[in-house]
């Protein structure tokens, strides 16, 4: 990852640095298993934790000779620790630190993006109570529908964000698993209860069967769901680009006092950090597919999933953390123009109310078909001539001998749109 887009806390989780660390607790927790059972001699854990000390370039280094990254650490440690250290990773195999290491990294990155989330969700709840009832024109396909509010909008939003927070948990939990099983998961060289009591001390369960590896649906599923995040980030994202076109302009991106939005046009200011976000997500969502095809292995283990984990593990967490933060960033000093959201409400005369006309024809009598098509004409006209609809409504005498000029100035009211938004922000905000 570019330091551009990243956090320090996230490319802390993924550098070389944190990574060894982790292999060492685990080969730790290990030896302390097999002092308790008494496979090993009592002290290793102690001299090793005492003296084994993290030296990436040594480490480096001695991987350039042999080829093997576990082997190069193993290496590492034992010429600081000692003769004791011969009895680490007895037993065990390359992939039980490995694909432990990894469950371990995507769980601390997990957290952090849960933090994440969680500001977001704040920023939505507060700004979704604050324009509950701030008229805007609702739109599908990009056209003008029927009134809602910008906090019903915001709702949504949360709601969505509430799932993923909800999917990112279910997540963690799924690759919160330790393999400590040897060369293809049989535990042949080493005594099952080693990876029950790694498992508990490192604070993950025993896999259920590990090839050798722990299988790859797992791992997938928790790349899945940062796409999915990814693609509610864009959402977010997509719908301020919008609504912050000139001609629309109803929110707009904070403008810091010296920010210049054009090399060329002093006048720009531009959805800059949206458009960014959107970019990142397309990012994010793309790791999804390595992550997917990284199930299907060769037998028990091959290790084609590796180069490819070695990328999209920091890159895809570490984007999409750089990502919720800047969306929580955006949300929280996103400018509001009310007066302009009700403006652009008034924009088409009327006609948003014009399925409320048809309803009230069609419980005076006539047909739904022949409603529809009576009021699609006066609407058309209503936008083509930039009439009122209401006034074209009241000058149809057939319309006026169905329903009074009373009932119809009734239609013609916002309020009504809004009866249910409490009862709709009592199911998102419970």
């Amino acid at each position: 990852m570019i330091s551009r887009y990243s956090r320090k806390e996230l490319v802390k989780i993924w550098s070389e640095e944190n990574k060894y660390k982790i292999w060492l607790d685990i080969e730790i927790a290990a030896a302390q298993a097999m002092e308790k059972y008494k496979i090993i001699p009592k002290g290793v854990s102690a001299v090793v934790r005492k003296k084994g000390k993290i030296k990436v370039n040594r480490i480096h280094n001695i991987e350039k000779k042999v080829k093997h990254d576990v082997i190069a650490f193993l290496t590492s440690i034992t010429e600081q620790a000692g003769i004791k250290a011969r009895y680490l990773h007895l037993g065990m195999t390359s992939s039980d630190v490995l694909d432990t290491s990894l469950n371990i990294q995507l769980i601390q990155s997990g957290e952090i993006l849960l933090k994440d989330i969680n500001k977001i969700l704040l920023v939505l709840k507060k700004k979704a109570k604050k324009f509950k009832y701030t008229p805007c024109i609702g739109r599908s396909h990009g056209i003008h529908a029927e009134p809602i509010t910008f906090g019903l909008k915001l709702a949504s939003f949360y709601a969505e964000f509430k799932r993923n927070e909800k999917r990112l948990k279910d997540a963690i939990h799924e690759v919160s698993t330790c393999a400590i099983s040897g060369a293809v998961g049989t535990y042949a060289n080493i005594d099952p209860r080693i990876e029950i009591f790694t498992a508990k001390k490192l604070k993950l369960r025993p896999e259920t069967i590990s090839t050798q590896i722990i299988p790859r649906d797992r791992h997938a599923q928790y790349f899945a769901v940062l796409g999915i995040i990814a693609g509610s980030i864009e959402r977010v994202s997509t719908e301020i680009r919008h609504l912050q076109r000139s001609e629309v302009y109803e929110l707009q991106e904070y403008f810091s006092k010296d920010q210049k939005g054009s090399s060329a046009m002093p006048h720009k200011k531009n959805p800059i950090l949206s458009e960014n976000l959107t970019g990142l997500a397309r990012m994010v969502r793309s790791y999804t597919i390595p992550a997917l095809e990284n199930i299907a292995l060769w037998h028990e283990r091959d290790i084609s999933h590796s180069s490819v984990e070695r990328n999209i593990g920091p890159d895809a967490n570490i984007t999409l953390d750089f990502a919720l933060v800047r969306l929580a960033n955006i949300l929280d000093q996103i400018i509001v123009y009310p007066k302009k959201m009700l403006k652009n409400l008034n924009l088409t005369n009327g006609v948003v109310f014009s399925q409320e006309v048809m309803l009230k024809l069609t419980q005076k009598g006539i047909s739904r078909e022949i409603a529809y098509r009576k009021v699609q004409k006066i609407a058309k006209q209503s936008i083509d001539k930039n009439v009122d609809l209401l006034n074209l409504l009241i000058a149809d005498k057939e319309i006026l001998k169905l329903v009074s000029e009373k009932e119809l100035k009734k239609i013609f009211v916002y309020e009504k749109h809004f009866k249910n938004i409490s009862r709709i922000f009592k199911r998102v905000f419970i």
